[in-house]
């Protein structure tokens, strides 16, 4: 079958525009996949809902694939539990702590409203590279950490 200059012209054309859009479409969202896996890094707390939190905390997370669990500190005291990530779906299940005293009563506080957001987390969003934020049923921002590397 011949096809004519003008039809194949079209049909170049045709997959030019296909690919270009396809192309335009890609590079539409943040850039960062939602794939991206949370499991891994270290995951350091920098902010609070939308409060910074104070320079030289200890607050850290991460997140064990292929155990399921997470494990950290949350400030003062170390912090472990199990984990179920589904696409954006994160649900952090009771979380064990060890009961040391905490002797900055702020460190304390922020410990508390730390173990508080990661329990009422249900879905994550990666802000950024190397930046995590865990939300709430509402979608409301609740913690925002970055890896450990960053």
């Amino acid at each position: 079958m011949r096809f004519s200059a003008r039809h194949r012209a079209r049909i170049a054309l045709s997959v030019f525009a296909t690919a270009l859009m396809a192309a335009a479409l890609a590079g539409c969202g943040s850039g960062i996949s939602l794939d991206e896996p949370i499991e891994g890094p270290v995951w350091r707390l920098v902010q609070l809902g939308n409060e910074p939190v104070p320079p030289g905390g200890e607050a850290q997370i991460q997140f064990d694939r292929s155990s399921g669990r997470v494990s950290g500190t949350g400030g003062c005291n170390r912090v472990s539990g199990s984990f179920t990530r589904s696409g954006i779906t994160l649900r952090i299940g009771q979380l064990a702590s060890t009961r040391m005293a905490c002797a900055d009563p702020v460190r304390g506080a922020n410990e508390a409203q730390f173990i508080s957001a990661l329990q009422t987390t249900a879905t994550y969003r990666l802000a950024g590279p190397g930046r995590l934020a865990l939300l709430d049923a509402s979608g409301r921002t609740v913690a925002t950490l970055n890896s450990a590397s960053r």
